[in-house]
C-alpha cells in the first residue's frame, strides 16, 4: 500500500513536471544591440509623446527606433538621433554611442545637409520661379557634394561599429501624384518637391551600396499616404512649425517602422 502510494505520488510529480515542459514557453532572446543615429525623420520629430530628456532632439516613443526597440528587445538600446543633425553631426558625435558589440544601426541622414527646411520655407513663401529656383540649388548640392559627406558617415559608422548591420533609410515622397485637388504649394512646386525626394533617395541608396549597407525604401512604404492623398502621414503645414512635413505616429508605425522590420 505504501509502495502504491509512493509510485503515484512519483507519477504525479513526473506527469505534473511533462505538463509544466509541455506549457512552457522559451524565454524571447534578446535583439542585437541597436543604435538609432541619424536627424528628424529618425528622432520622430512629428510623432508626438517626446521624451522629455531629449530636449530639442525631440525624440518620440512613437518613433520608428522606440518601435522596434520595444518589438524586438535589443539587449541595449542608445536613440541618439536629433532633430536638425547633418552628416557632421553624426561623426561629431552620434557615432560615438557604437562599438564592436553594436549588432544593428538604423540612420536617415542627408535631407538637412541638402537645406530641406529652407526648401520647403522657400517653396512656401515665394513664386514657382523661386521654389524650383532653390530646388535646382539643392539638387546641385545632392549631386555634387551630399555624396562625399555620405561617405564620411558610412566610414565612421563603420570604424566604430564593424560587426554591425547597418539600416540606411531614405525619405518619403511629400505628395501623393495625381495630386489633384489639393490647397497650398501648385502642382508644380509638388512636382519638384517630390523630383528632388527622388533624388537625395538616390544618392542615399547608391552610398549605402557602396560601403555594403542596406538601404530601406521608405518612398514605397508611404505610398498612397503622402499629403494630398486623404490619408496623410505626414504633417503639412503644422504648429508647432518644427512638426511641419515630418512623419506623423503613423507614418512611423506604419511606414517607417515596418521598413526597418523588413530589413533588419
Amino acid at each position: 500500500m505504501r509502495l502504491t502510494r509512493r509510485l503515484s505520488t512519483v507519477a504525479a510529480l513526473v506527469l505534473g513536471f511533462a505538463l509544466a515542459m509541455m506549457g512552457a514557453t522559451p524565454a524571447q532572446a534578446a535583439g542585437p544591440a541597436y543604435v538609432a543615429l541619424g536627424d528628424s525623420y529618425s528622432s520622430g520629430n512629428g510623432a508626438g509623446d517626446y521624451i522629455d530628456s531629449s530636449g530639442d532632439c525631440h525624440r518620440s516613443n512613437n518613433a520608428y527606433p522606440s518601435l522596434w526597440a520595444e518589438a524586438n528587445a535589443p539587449s541595449s538600446f542608445d536613440f541618439v538621433a536629433c532633430s536638425g543633425a547633418v552628416t557632421s553631426d553624426v561623426t561629431g558625435s552620434q557615432v560615438s554611442a557604437l562599438d564592436s558589440s553594436t549588432g544593428l544601426v538604423s540612420i536617415t541622414i542627408g535631407g538637412n545637409d541638402a537645406g530641406f527646411a529652407d526648401v520647403m520655407t522657400t517653396c512656401v513663401i515665394s513664386s514657382d520661379s523661386g521654389c524650383l529656383n532653390r530646388i535646382a540649388t539643392a539638387r546641385d548640392f545632392v549631386n555634387s557634394t551630399l555624396p562625399a559627406r555620405l561617405d564620411s558617415v558610412y566610414n565612421a559608422i563603420k570604424a566604430n561599429a564593424p560587426n554591425a548591420h547597418v539600416v540606411v533609410l531614405g525619405y518619403p515622397r511629400f505628395y501623393t501624384e495625381p495630386s489633384g485637388i489639393c490647397l497650398g504649394l501648385s502642382q508644380t512646386k509638388r512636382q519638384a518637391i517630390n523630383d528632388a525626394a527622388d533624388l537625395l533617395n538616390s544618392v542615399i541608396s547608391s552610398r549605402a551600396a557602396a560601403h555594403g549597407f542596406t538601404y530601406g525604401d521608405v518612398a514605397a512604404a508611404f505610398d498612397g499616404h503622402e499629403l494630398c492623398s486623404g490619408d496623410d502621414w505626414l504633417h503639412d503645414l503644422a504648429l508647432p512649425v518644427w512638426e511641419a512635413y515630418h512623419p506623423t505616429a503613423l507614418g512611423h508605425s506604419g511606414g517607417y517602422h515596418p521598413v526597418l522590420s523588413a530589413n533588419d
